[in-house]
């Protein structure tokens, strides 16, 4: 249950959330205020949570707005209420204790903290070394979305012929990212192992459309087909995430048939306008789960 802010408390799931410095700037032309995003959070989170549930968030933070740097936090803070779910997972020197994002509360008050992008990782807390999720993240080495787009279909045809159903979307950035839904049946090492393969493998079919080389000045005009989010403690933007970038872009779950319009641009959709989308489609990820899948056969085509 999720009421509207008055005089900047948001009052939703049974806590009354009051937004520190509510007329606070944080993104100009337009001008939008930390309760402005707070607000989205809280809408949008009928829609995101589904994707949000159980996993463990990083947040992107910016305390004086997108002008200025922000920093990037995975310990939860010490004065973060205590009705906030949370997880502590092992790293390589201790752990880390992570917000879980499992209530629309959870995304105002993230908000509240100016936390405008919350990262997620590719595990559920119960199984953190078995993702659910792989991700390939394309990122164009000019301005030519296009190759983008080109890319992107080859992948999801190339998935395909593995007999792997893919998901797209929007980064609300530069550009987009297919996900692949998994069974949680292989660990981290076991996926990335894959996903390398699969990156190779498409750039030796298609060398001057893309590439995996980590360097910015040996890309060319390439694609990066970057799969480096495989692996344990990783993370990669939320669907339905506010991106720091002029215009509030947001990172929209995608049909793979838009990926063909022309007029797709991956900060397409923002803050004030995904909600005018979302009445007229369902979220495009709204029964991932249902298409969570095994690597066994795949493996073998790849591999053999």
């Amino acid at each position: 249950m999720t009421e509207r802010a008055d005089e900047g408390v948001i009052r939703v799931d049974g806590h009354e959330i009051e937004i520190g410095h509510p007329d606070k700037l944080l993104f100009r032309s337009p001008d939008i205020t930390k309760l402005e995003l707070a607000e989205y959070y809280r809408k949008i989170s009928g829609v995101a949570l589904r994707h949000y549930r159980d996993r463990a968030l990083s947040m992107h933070r910016y305390p004086d707005g997108i002008d200025d740097k922000g920093f990037f936090q995975k310990n939860i803070g010490d004065h973060f209420p205590e009705w906030i779910e949370r997880k502590s997972l092992p790293k390589k020197d201790g752990e880390v204790t992570h917000v879980v994002a499992n209530d629309a509360a959870t995304l105002v008050y993230l908000a509240d903290q100016a936390c405008i992008t919350p990262h997620l990782s590719l595990s559920r807390i119960d199984r953190p070394d078995y993702p659910d999720r792989m991700i390939f993240d394309l990122d164009p080495s000019d301005e030519d979305f296009d190759k983008v787009r080109e890319t992107a279909r080859h992948l999801e045809k190339f998935l395909g012929e593995m007999k792997l159903s893919s998901f797209v979307q929007t980064t609300g950035s530069r550009g987009l990212h297919v996900l692949v839904p998994l069974d949680r049946s292989l660990e981290f090492e076991q996926v990335r192992e894959f996903s390398h393969r699969v990156c190779r493998e498409l750039v030796d079919q298609h060398p001057d459309l893309m590439t995996v080389e980590q360097r910015k000045n040996k890309r060319g005009k390439r694609v990066f087909l970057d799969d480096l989010r495989n692996a344990y403690g990783q993370t990669s933007v939320a669907p339905y995430a506010v991106r720091a970038r002029p215009g509030a872009p947001v990172a929209a779950p995608l049909d793979w048939d838009e990926v063909n319009q022309d007029d797709l641009d991956p900060q397409k959709y923002n803050i004030r306008n995904i909600f005018r989308r979302l009445g007229q489609m369902n979220d495009p990820w709204a029964d991932i789960a249902r298409h969570a899948q095994g690597l066994e056969e795949a493996r073998r085509r790849l591999f053999d």
